[in-house]
């Protein structure tokens, strides 16, 4: 497939040596003299951040922007891997991304190109590179209070979400579209403006992505639009979502998988003996189809 699109996420830094997920989260425990909040896996992380932060907004009275310039500070070191450069290679036309730091770049971008300048939520936050769009879909590290990490941004990201697709839009500028996405696409040839515009007319594929029911954002989105589709047909919705999984999680994803499916996502399984095998192996597929 030529410049194809792609939403990708934290998985594809793990082959990196460094830091582990749980490490972090004692780095974030301990700058926020948290130690008293114990890390369970049955809390979902973004209510996890909100114990932390409230944690330590009663004890040490620390400010939000603190603790995310810490987390920012942190992500931005994850160091680049050899996929990296090889999804680059694919030259893909967008990347979209849940992650912060900027190693699909190839390093940190010298300016956004996005239609809007936003400083929480990420509805339009895009920089461009050798002719690819990168999105990074839930903040970057540059705009560290437009990290999405707790329970609260969660749900203002979802409201701006919602808003556009389906209200419309309140930015002041005069370079956002107020008309609702849904609207636009009953009118004709769509500019993309967002991210989401991609989510309703362009193949998308997905990987290096758990997507977690902690997404609520990414799976309101995808429901949004399986019931454009198959329940009101107000608008035409042509385009495939491919989600590729390694074949020895299937069984236990089992669960998820289902409502992907449900959800008019195609399932991609793919069998191999190392994570980087697997993902060189997503990338072929990719470019071969």
């Amino acid at each position: 497939m030529q410049h194809p699109i792609l939403l990708v996420g934290n998985d594809i830094n793990n082959i990196s040596r460094g830091q582990s997920w749980k490490d972090l989260l004692q780095e974030i425990l301990r700058f926020c003299n948290t130690e008293c909040v114990q890390l369970d896996d049955k809390k979902p992380f973004p209510l996890l951040y909100e114990e932390i932060f409230l944690t330590a907004i009663r004890q040490s009275h620390i400010r939000e922007k603190e603790l995310k310039a810490f987390i920012a500070s942190k992500v931005a070191a994850i160091a680049p891997n050899e996929l990296h450069s090889l999804i680059r290679n694919l030259q893909p036309e967008h990347i979209l991304t849940t992650n912060y730091e900027y190693t699909l770049e190839g390093g940190a971008p010298a300016q956004r190109s996005s239609l809007v300048s936003e400083r929480s939520f990420s509805i339009f936050r895009r920089y461009t590179q050798n002719g690819t769009h990168f999105w990074h879909i839930h903040g970057d590290c540059q705009n560290p209070m437009s990290i999405n990490l707790g329970f609260e941004h969660y749900g203002g990201q979802l409201q701006q979400m919602r808003n556009y697709v389906v209200s419309g839009t309140t930015y002041t500028t005069k370079y956002a579209p107020k008309l609702p996405l849904l609207r636009r696409l009953r009118q004709g040839p769509l500019k993309e403006h967002s991210w989401l515009d991609l989510f309703f007319t362009k193949d998308i594929h997905i990987f290096g992505l758990s997507l977690d029911f902690v997404e609520t954002d990414l799976w309101w989105l995808l429901t949004y639009r399986a019931r454009q589709k198959f329940q009101h047909n107000t608008i035409q919705v042509p385009n495939k979502l491919y989600y590729y999984i390694p074949a020895e999680f299937v069984k236990a994803s089992g669960f998820k998988l289902d409502m992907l499916t449900a959800n008019d996502v195609q399932i991609v399984s793919i069998s191999a003996k190392t994570k980087l095998a697997y993902y060189k192996e997503v990338l072929s597929r990719i470019k071969k189809a």
